[in-house]
């Protein structure tokens, strides 16, 4: 006879429960209309800015939510967690304020921005150690110290606390939003915000249809939709540190797969131009897990016309040192920026001949690599050549095959690209 599994589903009451745990931590974030956005789409959109906790993300909502629920003598004995940086962020923050020891393993690949936060809110209560490339390498590694030292390990969100405290985010906007909300985009890295979404709207307005939004080099959650089971990726891209990750949760996993009206992904740099337009034209400081769901609204164009339309800006702890790489994707995903291997001639004026007669008038060259080899006739250089517009690309193109200039084309060819540039 086959048992039934009993799936996890979190429930009104227990979210109603958290909010009142993590009330003296967790500020209620403004629910804001973006008139650039509204007009934009021609719809109310809306952005729920949990941007603008004292920890900068929503993960305090979950992280205090599940600490406060541990017995005495957990606490005594000490937490653990893994983060890409804003969980670390929430769990340092309560650690410190319910004085309960922490150690908080870190990607070494997480921005200083983060790790540096991470100390500052723990103090003298946490301790952080960078281990890893990824945060599923992070993850690994604080579980078996966890279970080496007797300590209780808090997930970043496949836990039950964890999820409902996430899920008062959704309640907040029902009770900030004064018309019904037609549609919700959220962020999904392993599901946990999205899940106490879910349970949140299911009881209090199951008309509103909540769309997930993935990172499309990290599409966890959306593979393993695809394929009805758990999937762990063996690559991502790891960018959008704050929703890439290889494989979801296995709590989170069912109630998206069921719950979620969609599951969408978005090329990093559109991302990037996201982040770029939100601080250039709305003074909006956001990291790039926290942009994900603004750039999605271009996919869903036709279908929110007229409606209310929130989009859960998830966080934004940005790394300053990031800037160029975030313009950099953002000139690639427009056709802006290209890079080629160009093959010039070992004679005096070949660089200017290039300048004045390959180029464009708009052109404008924003990298150069180039050794002179005496051996050879033609000597290869690496240029990056940033247009005005991407129909600029091919009389380039042209122009450096008919003068013998034309070595590579590197943009569609990214193991090459990686190596070179």
């Amino acid at each position: 006879m086959n048992e039934t599994v009993e799936i996890y589903f979190p429930q009104i009451a227990d979210i109603y429960q958290a909010a009142k745990t993590i009330a003296q931590v967790a500020e209620v974030t403004p629910l804001q209309q973006s008139i650039r956005y509204s007009k934009t789409h021609g719809a109310n959109i809306l952005l729920k800015r949990e941007d603008l906790h004292r920890v900068r993300s929503y993960k305090i909502r979950g992280a205090y939510n599940k600490i406060s629920s541990l017995g005495q003598n957990q606490l005594d004995s000490g937490v653990v967690c893994a983060s890409a940086g804003n969980h670390a962020q929430g769990v340092a923050f309560a650690c410190s304020h319910l004085r309960v020891r922490g150690t908080i393993y870190m990607p070494v690949v997480t921005p200083k921005q983060k790790i540096d936060q991470t100390k500052m809110f723990g103090g003298e209560w946490v301790d952080v150690v960078l281990e890893g490339d990824t945060f599923d390498d992070s993850k690994k590694a604080a579980e078996l110290f966890c279970e080496q030292e007797g300590k209780t390990f808090v997930h970043p969100f496949d836990d039950e606390k964890t999820i409902e405290g996430q899920a008062t985010v959704g309640l907040e906007i029902l009770q900030q939003s004064s018309e019904p909300i037609d549609y919700v985009f959220v962020a999904v890295g392993g599901g946990g915000l999205a899940s106490g979404l879910c349970g949140t709207f299911q009881a209090l307005s199951p008309n509103t249809k909540i769309i997930g939004v993935e990172p499309e080099g990290a599409p966890s959650m959306l593979k393993s939709i695809e394929q009805g089971e758990l999937v762990e990726l063996e690559k991502i891209d790891k960018f959008i540190d704050g929703a890439a990750v290889q494989k979801v949760g296995s709590l989170t996993y069912p109630i998206c797969k069921e719950y979620l009206y969609k599951m969408v992904t978005v090329p990093e740099g559109k991302v990037c131009q996201t982040i770029l337009d939100l601080y250039n034209r709305d003074a909006i400081v956001v990291e790039p897990a926290g942009a994900l769901t603004i750039a999605a609204l271009d996919y869903f164009k036709e279908e929110i016309k007229d409606k209310n339309v929130v989009c859960v800006v998830s966080g934004s702890n940005n790394d300053i040192t990031r800037t160029a790489e975030i313009k950099e994707r953002a000139l690639l995903y427009a056709q802006l920026k290209h890079y080629f291997i160009v093959r010039f001639p070992q004679r005096p004026g070949a660089l200017k001949e290039f300048v004045v007669d390959i180029l464009g008038p708009n052109d404008d060259i924003t990298h150069f690599e180039y050794s002179k080899k005496s051996s050879r006739e033609n000597a290869p250089a690496i240029v990056g050549v940033e247009l005005k517009s991407p129909d600029d690309l091919e009389p380039l193109v042209q122009r450096m095959k008919e003068n013998n200039f034309f070595g590579d084309y590197l943009n569609n060819k990214p193991d090459l690209f990686q190596y070179l540039v």
